[in-house]
């Protein structure tokens, strides 16, 4: 299908009961009616070309309560960038370690207790923030190598290939060629939820498909999948966050 037109866009705002919101207005050729969206950038509100504004606006406040639940439960799931400086907290298998920076003459990470302690080189933030990501690396690859024989073997399933995975939009996939690719942002979960995405991509191995037997694999694997699935998909914001 031919996308419609962009026509105009720009940003409003608009008094609701609980204050103001604002919002872009999107203007497109061919649509007939008014479609809302809200994401992490906002509320976005699509409407034809030839509507007036009054009955646009209208149509947002016949659906506030939606607007305003949804606005709310993209704010709940913004999280401030992290500063990579003493005293930020960082999240590792569920917990979070306090980011302390002593002085050193080399680049060196080490976990001590709930303390990550980074010294590097070079100094700078940005040195500081390449040297924990290649640690959280390590770390992934040791912790899901570990988990991926461990539950393969008691699955009773000849352990994939597994390679570490940077992507931001999904956790695990799984090939023909019995390869696994885990991301290593997962590690900054708690432990059951690994295990659940472990599980979930061994289950792959047997069924490349999401048919009811794939679910029942993955539930004979991890009986308590769906609340895990549930709890990593409410704070997944929180493992991506860099």
């Amino acid at each position: 299908m031919k996308p419609r037109e962009v026509v105009s866009r720009g940003l409003e705002r608009l008094p609701l009961s609980g204050g103001h919101v604002e919002y872009v207005l999107v203007r497109r050729k061919g649509r007939r009616g008014v479609g809302l969206k809200v994401d992490e950038t906002g509320l976005t509100v699509s409407a034809p070309v030839t509507m007036p504004r009054g009955r646009v606006e209208d149509f947002v406040r016949e659906s506030e309560r939606w607007v305003l639940r949804k606005i709310a439960e993209w704010s709940a799931r913004q999280v401030p960038a992290v500063s990579w400086e003493e005293g930020a907290a960082l999240p590792f298998l569920g917990r979070l370690l306090v980011l302390k920076l002593p002085a050193g003459a080399r680049t060196h990470v080490e976990q001590v207790g709930d303390e990550l302690r980074v010294s590097t080189r070079i100094p700078g933030t940005e040195a500081v923030r390449r040297a924990v990501i290649d640690w959280y690396k390590r770390s992934a690859r040791a912790h899901l190598e570990e988990r991926v024989a461990v539950l393969s073997a008691r699955a009773g399933i000849t352990p994939p290939r597994m390679f570490l995975s940077s992507a931001m939009s999904r956790w695990g996939s799984c090939n023909s060629r019995r390869e696994v690719r885990l991301a290593w942002r997962l590690v900054k979960a708690p432990a059951q939820m690994i295990d659940y995405v472990v599980c979930h991509e061994l289950a792959h191995l047997r069924h490349m498909n999401h048919s009811a037997a794939f679910w029942a694999e993955v539930a004979r694997q991890c009986p308590d999948y769906r609340r895990l699935r549930e709890a990593l998909c409410a704070a997944d914001h929180l493992y991506r966050s860099f």
